[in-house]
């Protein structure tokens, strides 16, 4: 599913949905429990230290479900980008939204 984390230099251009593992080496907040993150978008309007960045994301579980919405102060040389994962195939069902009905089961007569 993934292929492990990536190491990104300073400068390092994100884009929205893109995984990150955060972790001690990106700010000392994360030397305990790293963290997976998944970028909404780069502060780039705030200004702050040469080679840190504000991150708005989620932070995401296990499974890669968002449990937490955060913004983070870290420096762009610590972070590691992660592997996306397949798009999930055409008719599984996994694509469709939650609040989206699933058609009607025939009822069987006789």
């Amino acid at each position: 599913m993934t292929a492990g984390p990536v190491r990104v230099g300073v400068g390092a251009q994100f884009r929205a949905g893109d995984v990150l593992h955060v972790t001690r080496a990106a700010s000392i907040q994360f030397s305990q429990r790293p963290i997976m993150f998944r970028l909404i978008r780069v502060k780039t309007d705030w200004i702050t230290y040469d080679g840190w960045t504000w991150l708005d994301g989620y932070q995401l579980d296990e499974q890669g479900n968002a449990t937490a919405r955060r913004s983070i102060f870290v420096q762009w040389a610590g972070l590691r980008l992660m592997a996306q994962p397949a798009p999930p195939a055409a008719g599984d069902g996994r694509n469709r939204h939650p609040n989206q009905r699933r058609p009607p089961v025939p009822r069987r007569t006789g």
